[in-house]
């Protein structure tokens, strides 16, 4: 750009950009490899100082360019400036709401205008600010919009929105608590209205699981998979392997549902909600076989995992003649007590695979004799289990067999 000149016919501020732009040409080739550490500190504080003073000016030019859409055809001068300047459209349309929201907010504008307030924490004002309830009196939001550009001093964007929740609890202390108490209301209503979850088979024997829900709701499933993959996060690894978080929630997710107890579930289609496994005898007994599960008519489990659900869930095993008739249909039962797993935990003291480091309190109890195979459900027949080596014992790849410690060893099939 050329440098232009305050004169006739040159506003100042066309002038002013321009003079920027040639002094930064001036020093376009200057390297600061061999700047002083003071000199360095020095410069990148003045130039964050200056960013926010140019971005004001640049959004207080915006926001007296509606024009400037009309004329070229654009939706709006937004969509334009998004055009010249190839920046996403999002990001424009975010300038133009702060750059119409400083007209309304002198006390910002002044703080950026003076280098004080960066554009960043000018959008965390703003939010802050615009969530106010719309029946406070102006000298409330006046106040409230001081006070939050006086933090930027301190704080960073994140912080400032954290404190532009809880304004009023220092400007106006005598109605903070109510409207805090209306404010939660309506964002606990519109996350309820908000909330969804769905459900994808994706064909491969996995499923993919998609939602928006309360952040409640969020933060006490996290909390809960957090207790549960707790003894995993020890050095990142599970017994010799390590396990990305994800992959930890993903675990600890299954085993949570396994361990829910059915009978403080509703009732579902007349019956309290439980899970009806439906196989052959051959089906039952076998080391490699399928089981339907009556969730819905297509439900496909292995017979492994059959089993394995019957050392945790409450089921009914219907069993099946070659027409498919029914022979048997057990009872549901809820395999081990609260106390019975108390006495087991108590006895244990911790996973007994051999070798396996993780406490009592993230177990499972696991049949020694197989429910199927008419296994007892008292405590000399049941044993401690982390999920990992649960899944392996029912894992028909694997067979073992118990130490004169009572743990138990495994060995991979050949």
């Amino acid at each position: 750009m050329t440098e232009a000149v305050i004169g006739v016919g040159v506003h100042p501020v066309l002038a002013g950009v321009s003079r920027i732009d040639a002094v930064l040409d001036g020093i376009a080739d200057v390297q600061p490899v061999f700047m002083a550490t003071a000199d360095k500190r020095d410069a990148l504080e003045e130039m964050a100082r200056a960013e926010a003073r140019l971005g004001e000016l640049r959004l207080r030019v915006l926001a007296a360019s509606d024009e400037v859409g009309e004329e070229s055809g654009a939706r709006d001068a937004a969509a334009w400036v998004s055009v010249v300047t190839r920046t996403d459209h999002r990001a424009a349309l975010a300038d133009h709401h702060l750059a119409k929201a400083l007209e309304s907010r002198p006390v910002l504008a002044a703080g950026m205008r003076e280098g004080r307030v960066s554009l960043a924490q000018a959008r965390a004002v703003v939010l802050g600010l615009d969530q106010l309830p719309a029946d406070l009196a102006p000298q409330v939001v006046v106040d409230a919009e001081a006070t939050l550009v006086g933090h930027c001093a301190t704080f960073r964007p994140a912080e400032l929105r954290r404190l532009a929740q809880r304004i009023l609890d220092v400007v106006a202390p005598d109605i903070a608590e109510a409207e805090e108490g209306k404010r939660l209301e309506a964002e606990e209503r519109r996350a309820r209205e908000k909330a969804s979850l769905r459900f994808k088979d994706l064909g491969d024997g996995t499923s993919r699981m998609a939602g928006r829900l309360p952040t409640s709701v969020c933060q006490r499933l996290e909390t809960y998979l957090q207790a549960y993959t707790s003894p995993r996060q020890r050095g990142g690894a599970v017994e010799g392997r390590r396990v990305p978080q994800h992959r930890a929630y993903a675990e600890g997710f299954a085993s949570l549902l396994e361990l829910l107890d059915p009978d403080q579930l509703p009732e579902h289609g007349g019956d309290s909600t439980t899970v009806f496994i439906t196989m052959t005898l051959e089906q039952l007994l076998g080391d490699l076989a399928t089981a339907g599960m009556i969730a819905t008519e297509e439900d496909v489990i292995s017979a492994e995992q059959a089993r394995r659900l019957a050392c945790q869930a409450s089921i009914i095993p219907a069993v099946l003649g070659a027409a498919g008739e029914v022979l048997d249909l057990g009872r549901t039962r809820r395999l081990f007590s609260r106390a019975q797993r108390k006495a087991i935990r108590l006895r244990d003291k911790r996973c007994r695979a051999e070798g396996c480091t993780v406490p009592v309190a993230w177990t499972e109890a696991h049949h020694l004799r197989p429910w199927s195979e008419g296994g007892a459900t008292d405590i000399d027949n049941a044993i401690c289990l982390c999920c990992h080596h649960h899944h392996r014992i029912h894992d028909r790849a694997y067979r073992y067999e118990r130490l004169a410690t009572g743990d138990v060893r495994f060995h991979r099939r050949t």
